[in-house]
């Protein structure tokens, strides 16, 4: 059986240190910036996701330390491989796994480890539990934990309860992050999809409070004129 000594052999197999120049720079990894000390093999992330299909046996044990690894690849397949132990785990595997999840959060340090684990574990895992969590997320100091109460939201969405993104969303409305502007106007534009007249009643109430990034996030999909409109602060 394939160990975790042979993962990271077979990641490292792929490393591609142009690839991981052009990553660094689009990850923000620079000194002040929000992926600061990351480190990048320049693996894709189709790669990655077939690898990860080979090691889904890895106990917990060996994601943790991959969690806990400086190198980003080795995170992404981590929670990679948690996302498919939880879509195929028992109602007490799922529960265990969604508890891991928030322990280790701490690591889930970039965008693109939030949005790829958040939704399909713990908001899955929420759907049918307590949901107070996410206010305490919300309220976080930590940009991450931030991000993930509102990526937590997008199972509700396609289930066709909002409150709970409308909720978070005007938690987040003053928030000053770029990130959080757009995951916020990101899920207020699904929300749309599904009720365009629940979206359209939010933005009456809170765009002119909107960060610009975050509104224009939002009525993305709108008509031009309206959103032009919605951008001019016009609209009634």
């Amino acid at each position: 059986m394939a160990s975790f000594g042979n993962l990271i052999d077979e990641l490292d197999s792929y490393a591609d240190k142009k690839k991981a120049a052009l990553v660094r720079r689009f990850f923000k990894t620079g000194k002040g910036e929000y992926g600061y000390g990351d480190v990048f093999l320049g693996i894709v992330v189709p790669t990655q996701r077939q690898i990860a299909k080979k090691y889904f046996h890895l106990k917990f044990s060996d994601l943790t330390r991959l969690l806990k690894s400086k190198t980003h690849e080795h995170r992404f397949t981590a929670l990679v491989i948690l996302v498919e132990k939880y879509k195929h785990g028992s109602k007490k595997e799922k529960e265990t796994i969604a508890q891991f999840f928030l322990r280790n959060r701490r690591y889930i340090n970039n965008w693109d480890l939030v949005d790829t684990s958040t939704p399909q574990i713990l908001g899955d895992y929420l759907l049918t539990h307590d949901i107070r969590i996410l206010g305490t997320l919300a309220r976080s100091k930590n940009l991450w934990d931030r991000r993930i109460a509102i990526l937590a939201t997008f199972p509700f969405i396609k289930v066709g309860k909002y409150e709970e993104t409308l909720k978070i969303a005007v938690m987040l409305i003053k928030d000053t992050h770029d990130l959080i502007h757009k995951a916020v106007g990101w899920a207020l534009r699904e929300v749309g999809k599904k009720s365009l007249q629940t979206e359209e009643a939010f933005l009456q109430k809170y765009a002119h409070r909107m960060p610009r990034t975050m509104l224009r996030y939002a009525i993305e999909k709108f008509p031009i004129l309206r959103r032009k409109k919605y951008l001019s602060g016009v609209v009634i």
